[in-house]
């Protein structure tokens, strides 16, 4: 499901490469189980074969998705794409005047008038699944529609599909956000996210601009060997919502790319496949702590980088640097809850455990949950690539995240700034801020009491050897 032009365009991008990865593994082009996951065949005269095409026609597939946005430009822009006979229209809804950057106008105005036609789009997309195993949602944190009718559409989830997990991909706003009011919206929307998800996958625009920068400088070559050809679809937008690069798009190609993994397992083979639900089962052990930090590597995919294969220990270090996270943060100086490492590639368990080992001692866990890792090993590695890691971390080190969130959030609250225009709108309160900010505080201390533990932690006692 995806929510709002951010939500949608990620969204995009996720089905346009997922296509392109299953067309390099799938060479007939074959209706098979890896493409049925995520999209389903309609072709009346073939049950097990229908034939599809990436960069060309798309025959007999529909996507198992919904797309909701209250403006028309960006689903207008896929359905003129070549991603157009994906989707038809009983998976699209529209408005014409969005929600103006409101969280109120797009959880009680839009949310309200369309909960009706979003419930009945859910459950037509839902009946179509043999085994539905989890909703995904993507959507922005800052802007009106993607923070606003987004958590209602989660809140919708939850009522309509209470036993179905919700996987929840939040873009943070950063702080020069042109979006006054993001700070708002951003908190109203957290108190709805701590509320109604299984797990937030938390996503900052910031790190991606760093992330995207970091590898515009590789694409111009001042390393040897480190070279992106210019024009990939790494740093543009080819071959999604048209041929012609947006300023956001590679930092979409970024996110897709962490869906694109955490979807393995769901869509290919593997010799230790991780059911999606497993997710928050093994990495949320308690209800509200459900915010997980995602980190990458590599960061880029696709077969138009020419770029030396990391080693796969190197791999494994690389994804606990705070160069390779997608939120701004070092877990290393927090404390880990649960971890998970999905992996991709030609790698045994022997490689996962031995990297595992090797770099427990530099990673705090709780006391409680010294061996709190969950492992993936799907044996389809990414296009261009031998191998792949990405590491979902359960870790406090999202709390200065929250914190400045909070500090910005206050900056106008303070001032009462902005805050009629959220007023006018019928069925917002101000009991609705105080509520959302008193959710956040708790939160922060809950991560705070979390952190105090860490001081305390003992290094694990040499376990006893029996005598025979």
């Amino acid at each position: 499901m995806t929510v709002g032009q951010c939500g949608n365009q990620v969204g995009c991008r996720f089905w346009d490469l997922a296509l392109r990865e299953h067309a390099h593994v799938n060479k007939r082009g074959l209706y098979d189980e890896a493409l049925s996951s995520f999209f389903r065949n309609v072709d009346s005269r073939k049950s097990d074969g229908a034939a599809f095409a990436v960069g060309g026609r798309i025959q007999h597939l529909k996507a198992r998705a919904v797309l909701v946005d209250m403006e028309e430009g960006v689903v207008n822009q896929i359905l003129q794409g070549p991603l157009r006979e994906v989707f038809d229209s009983t998976q699209l809804l529209t408005d014409v005047s969005g929600s103006g950057n409101n969280w109120a106008v797009g959880n009680m105005t839009y949310g309200s008038a369309y909960r009706e036609k979003i419930v009945d789009k859910l459950r037509k997309a839902a009946e179509q699944c043999d085994c539905l195993q989890c909703f995904f949602l993507i959507h922005s944190m800052g802007g009106g529609t993607g923070s606003g009718l987004g958590t209602r559409v989660l809140s919708l989830l939850e009522e309509e599909f209470p036993e179905v997990c919700r996987i929840i991909t939040s873009i943070y706003p950063s702080a020069e956000d042109d979006v006054i009011t993001s700070p708002y919206n951003s908190v109203l929307a957290m108190n709805k996210l701590t509320e109604h998800a299984d797990c937030v996958l938390l996503v900052e625009n910031q790190s991606l601009v760093d992330i995207v920068n970091k590898i515009k400088i590789m694409s111009h070559g001042t390393k040897p060997g480190l070279i992106i050809k210019r024009n990939s679809t790494v740093t543009s937008g080819q071959g999604g919502l048209s041929g012609a690069e947006k300023p956001f798009d590679a930092m979409n190609n970024i996110v897709a790319n962490l869906l694109l993994n955490i979807t393995s397992s769901a869509r290919f083979e593997g010799s230790l496949n991780m059911d999606l639900n497993e997710i928050a089962m093994n990495l949320v052990p308690f209800p509200r702590l459900h915010y997980l930090v995602p980190s990458l590597t590599p960061l880029y995919t696709l077969a138009d980088i020419n770029v030396p294969t990391r080693r796969l220990d190197q791999m494994f270090s690389d994804a606990f640097s705070k160069d390779h996270q997608l939120i701004q943060a070092d877990p290393k100086h927090s404390l880990y809850l649960a971890c998970a490492l999905m992996v991709r590639g030609n790698v045994q368990v022997s490689d996962v455990r031995r990297n595992i080992e090797r770099l427990r001692p530099s990673l705090p866990f709780v006391s409680w949950n010294q061996e709190g890792w969950k492992t993936s090993l799907c044996s389809v590695p990414p296009v261009g690539h031998s191998h792949s890691l990405l590491a979902l971390a359960n870790n406090t080190c999202v709390k200065p995240t929250f914190m400045e969130l909070r500090e910005r959030f206050t900056k106008l609250y303070r001032k009462k700034a902005h805050l009629h225009h959220y007023l006018h709108v019928e069925g917002m309160e101000q009991s609705f801020f105080s509520e959302a900010i008193a959710s956040l505080n708790s939160l922060i201390e809950e991560y705070h009491h979390l952190d105090a533990t860490k001081a305390r932690l003992m290094p694990d006692a040499p376990r006893l050897s029996i005598a025979r």
